[in-house]
């Protein structure tokens, strides 16, 4: 089946939500997002108000995949995939078509919070697409990666 991309909309964030849960690595329940400050209804606000932008993939109209930035600090927030959909280059899709709309409203340089366990997927994916470690670590422990970007 062919792989749909589109612009998130603030509908879409129940789905996120339950898709985040039932990610392979680093996965977050509805609870521990709540905990985090992070309920269906802020993410619908943000997006609705333009703060937390992002892209879906959906295959036969059942998203499989999202990533979201942060549009004020240029923050790449979360990037996830159902663990059947890897590999297929759909987080690749998803993270390229955050970083044009990034691109476009002027920014020079993102960041995000990467694991730091070479063991971990996302270790090496986003050095492979030219994230480069900054030396800092994030409030949840995470190393934070940056990419510079030709504006």
């Amino acid at each position: 089946m062919p792989i749909t991309y589109r612009t998130a909309i603030a509908d879409d964030a129940a789905d996120c939500i339950d898709l985040r849960g039932r990610t392979r690595e680093n996965a977050f329940s509805a609870a521990q997002l709540a905990a985090l400050g992070i309920t269906v209804e802020s993410w619908a606000e943000g997006i609705a108000q333009g703060g937390f932008p992002g892209h879906v993939a959906e295959v036969g109209g059942r998203m499989v995949g999202y990533c979201f930035g942060d549009r004020d600090s240029g923050e790449i927030i979360v990037l996830a995939l159902l663990p059947d959909w890897e590999g297929k280059g759909i987080g690749k899709a998803l993270l390229a078509r955050m970083v044009e709309d990034f691109r476009g409203w002027g920014f020079a340089r993102l960041f995000l919070g990467c694991a730091a366990d070479p063991a971990v997927r996302s270790h090496g994916f986003y050095r492979h697409l030219g994230w480069r470690p900054t030396g800092e670590i994030d409030d949840l422990g995470d190393e934070v990666l940056e990419l510079r970007l030709a504006v």
